[in-house]
């Protein structure tokens, strides 16, 4: 007898699936490996529907010098916000809960969708090349170097902005996920919001060149949007420290003056370690 047929799962809007993140009972399935700080495979389920989840608790977080204040998990969650905030909605959507091994985040888990053109690359020669954006030299082999690259992609390049508004300090490689419908994630948003530029990336091909229309249209919206006693302020409150918040800001008043993409401070290594 043939294998009834697998119905697949109905879509939820996003407050349903943040419902669902929220309320639904928490099955660990295993750990992670690789991570820095615990990483738990997880299924959620609520009210019929089950889907899979990142849950990351807070009693499983190293200890960082340079993030003393708040936790790992809040960090994550604001970055939700903030790009919920902006419409990209480049991050899964991502709550705070209490799960198995205490208060944690609770995420969306995203299956990167497979055939899908590389974002980046190492190519020979100094020239990225059409469709491409320079990042920098890269040691390859034994005493050889390579051109790193990402693609010059419309996604990635709001990505970039967003990393800039949270001073993301570890924007992976692996970090960026493709989805099916042409959707593209990033994840891992631990190091964030720091008061101190912290900002390193990948994604610096865009560096000083002029932000887009779009861009500058959204970061004018955010701008009034995390205006004191708003909705968003109240919120990210919540979740990073009120000199966090303020540094929030000003980063996206900064960007909003000067008009273009951050460049390296030049104060620390831009790109993070291990890139990828």
């Amino acid at each position: 007898m043939p294998a009834p047929e697998r119905i697949p799962p109905r879509s939820l809007t996003e407050s349903e699936l943040l419902t669902l993140l929220t309320e639904g009972a928490l099955t660990v399935l295993g750990q992670v490996g690789g991570a820095s700080n615990a990483v738990l495979h997880c299924t959620v389920a609520y009210d019929g529907e089950e889907r899979t989840c990142a849950y990351k608790p807070v009693a499983g977080e190293r200890p960082l010098w340079d993030f003393p204040d708040g936790t790992l998990a809040r960090r994550e969650v604001a970055a939700y916000e903030v790009s919920r905030a902006t419409g990209w909605d480049l991050v899964p959507p991502t709550v705070l809960r209490d799960g198995p091994y205490g208060e944690g985040m609770c995420q969306l888990w995203i299956d990167a969708a497979e055939g899908e053109p590389p974002l980046l690359a190492l190519v020979e020669g100094e020239e990225a090349g059409e469709g491409w954006k320079a990042v920098g030299l890269a040691e390859v082999g034994e005493g050889g170097t390579a051109l790193l690259v990402h693609a010059d992609d419309p996604r990635l390049r709001r990505l970039s902005v967003l990393d800039a508004v949270i001073n993301n300090g570890d924007r992976k490689g692996g970090h960026l996920l493709p989805a099916p419908g042409g959707l593209l994630y990033g994840i891992d948003h631990g190091v964030t919001f720091n008061a101190d530029d912290k900002l390193r990336t990948l994604l610096w091909g865009w560096a000083g060149e002029p932000l887009t229309g779009e861009a500058l249209s959204v970061l004018t919206e955010l701008s009034a949007a995390l205006a004191p006693d708003s909705a968003l302020a109240t919120r990210m409150a919540q979740l990073i420290t009120a000199a966090e918040l303020e540094a929030l800001r000003e980063r996206v008043a900064g960007l909003l003056k000067d008009g273009e993409h951050p460049r390296p401070s030049g104060q620390w290594p831009p790109i993070p370690w291990p890139p990828v």
